[in-house]
C-alpha cells in the first residue's frame, strides 16, 4: 500500500483520482480526500521587503482551508516570516532578487537600471528551478506574487500584482514601455490576481486600474490583509512599523531613532526584521521588537492611535481594512509608494509626508488635525472565488 501512494503520488492530480477510482471502485470525494490526493500548490512571494510575503499570508490560509497541500518557495528572509506564521508547511529555497537601493533617492533609478542584468538573470533561473521543483515535488498550480519566472507552461500558474501600470521618473513614454514589457511577463501565466476593488472605491489607482491591460484573464480580489479586527486594548500608544529595502529602511530607523529619545509618550516599534537577533537600545517609554507575529502585531496596531509606517501597498491594504489612522512616508525614489502617497492624500485616507520633512513631533500634530475618512473594504472580497476558480483549473484533465 505505501509503494502504490509513493507511486501515484507521482502523477498528476486528475490522474491520481482517475487510479484511485479505478483500483478501489470508490468515489473520491475532493474535498475530503486523502493527503497524497490533494493537489500540490507552490507559491512564490518577491523577496522585495516583506509585503509580498505579507499578503501571501490570506491566500495560503484559503489554499489550507480548501483541502491543498502548500509549498512555498522563498529565500530565507521570507522564510524566517511565513514559518512563523506556518511552521507545517515545507519550504523551498528560490534565492532572491537581492535588489540593491541607493542612499541617495535621485540616483535611484540609475542604480536599478543597472541592475537590470541581475534581475533578467534571477528571473531565468527562477524559472529554471521552477521546473526542477515541479517535477520533483509533482507541483499541480503555482501561485507568483510578482515573481516573473515562476510560471509553468504545463501546470497552472498565477502572477499577483498591484502594479499593472508601473510608475516611472521618465514619463508616458518610460511609462508605456515599462508597461509593455510588464506584460509581456505577466501575459506567460494562466491569470493574473489583482489585490484591489475592481471599481471606483481602489486603493491603488492607476497602478491596479490602468487604460490599457493585459491579455490574460484578470481577477480582482479585494484588498488582502493577514488580520483580523479586535477590540483595542486602551493603550493608546503610536505604533512605528519599519520595512522595505536596505539601506532605505535603516536609514528610516534612524532618522524615526533620532526623534524619539526626546518623545515621552507611550511607543512601540516594530523593526521589520524577523531574522535579526540583536536588540535596539532605546528609553524606557519605547516598546522594540524585530519582528511580532501576527497575534501580537494586531493586538499592537488596534491599542495604537496613529501609526507611523512606510507607504508601502501591503501596509496600506492593511490599514484600510483596519480603518486606522495613519502616517505615511514613502520610501524616496520609490515612485510607485509616492504616487500612492498622492493618490491616498487625495482620498483623505492617510496623512503623507516626505521623508526628508519627516519631523515626528509636527507630523503628529498634522495627523491630530486630518480629516481621515476611511471607506468600508472588505478583505478579500473576491480571493474565495479566484482560489475556487484557480483549484478547478488545476483539477481539470
Amino acid at each position: 500500500m505505501i509503494r502504490f501512494i509513493k507511486e501515484i503520488s507521482k502523477l498528476n492530480y486528475f490522474t491520481k483520482v482517475l487510479v484511485c477510482q479505478l483500483t478501489s471502485g470508490l468515489k473520491i470525494n475532493m474535498d475530503q480526500s486523502p493527503t497524497f490526493l490533494r493537489p500540490n500548490i507552490l507559491i512564490a512571494p518577491l523577496d522585495w521587503g516583506l509585503g509580498h510575503a505579507t499578503r501571501c499570508i490570506p491566500i495560503i490560509h484559503s489554499l489550507i482551508e480548501k483541502n491543498c497541500n502548500v509549498l512555498v518557495a522563498c529565500n530565507e528572509k521570507i522564510k524566517a516570516l511565513l514559518h512563523q506564521e506556518f511552521p507545517q508547511l515545507k519550504f523551498l529555497h528560490l534565492k532572491g532578487y537581492n535588489i540593491n537601493y541607493s542612499k541617495n533617492s535621485r540616483i535611484l533609478p540609475l542604480q536599478i537600471g543597472r541592475q537590470i542584468p541581475k534581475i533578467l538573470s534571477t528571473i531565468q533561473h527562477e524559472n529554471k528551478r521552477l521546473r526542477e521543483i515541479v517535477k520533483e515535488h509533482t507541483i499541480h498550480g503555482v501561485i507568483s506574487d510578482n515573481r516573473y519566472g515562476v510560471f509553468h507552461n504545463s501546470v497552472p500558474s498565477v502572477f499577483i500584482t498591484h502594479q499593472l501600470r508601473i510608475k516611472t521618473t521618465l514619463g508616458k513614454i518610460g511609462d508605456d514601455f515599462l508597461q509593455k514589457l510588464n506584460y509581456n511577463y505577466i501575459n506567460k501565466f494562466s491569470q493574473c490576481w489583482i489585490p484591489d476593488n475592481p471599481g471606483q472605491f481602489n486603493l491603488a489607482g492607476e497602478l491596479s486600474h490602468p487604460g490599457k491591460k493585459p491579455v490574460v484573464p484578470l481577477k480582482y480580489i479585494g484588498i488582502l490583509s493577514r488580520f483580523k479586527r479586535t477590540a483595542p486594548g486602551g493603550r493608546n500608544h503610536i505604533l512605528i512599523l519599519l520595512s522595505g529595502p536596505e539601506p532605505q529602511r535603516t536609514m528610516f530607523e534612524d532618522l524615526i531613532v533620532s526623534q524619539l529619545n526626546n518623545y515621552k509618550e507611550p511607543v512601540v516599534l516594530v523593526r521589520g526584521l524577523p531574522a535579526e537577533v540583536n536588540e535596539l537600545a532605546l528609553p524606557q517609554n519605547v516598546s522594540v521588537y524585530n519582528h511580532l507575529p501576527t497575534e501580537e502585531l494586531i493586538q499592537k496596531i488596534n491599542d495604537a492611535s496613529v501609526i507611523i509606517s512606510r507607504c508601502g501597498y501591503s501596509t496600506v491594504m492593511d490599514l484600510a481594512f483596519l480603518k486606522k489612522k495613519s502616517i505615511l512616508v514613502p520610501t524616496p525614489g520609490q515612485t510607485e509608494q509616492q504616487y500612492l502617497a498622492r493618490h491616498l492624500m487625495r482620498g483623505n485616507f492617510a496623512l503623507c509626508i516626505d521623508q526628508n520633512k519627516f519631523r515626528l513631533k509636527h507630523a503628529l500634530e498634522l495627523s491630530d488635525h486630518f480629516d481621515y475618512r476611511f471607506p468600508d473594504f472588505l478583505q478579500g472580497e473576491g480571493l474565495d472565488d479566484a482560489v475556487n476558480e484557480f483549484i478547478r483549473l488545476v483539477r481539470k484533465p
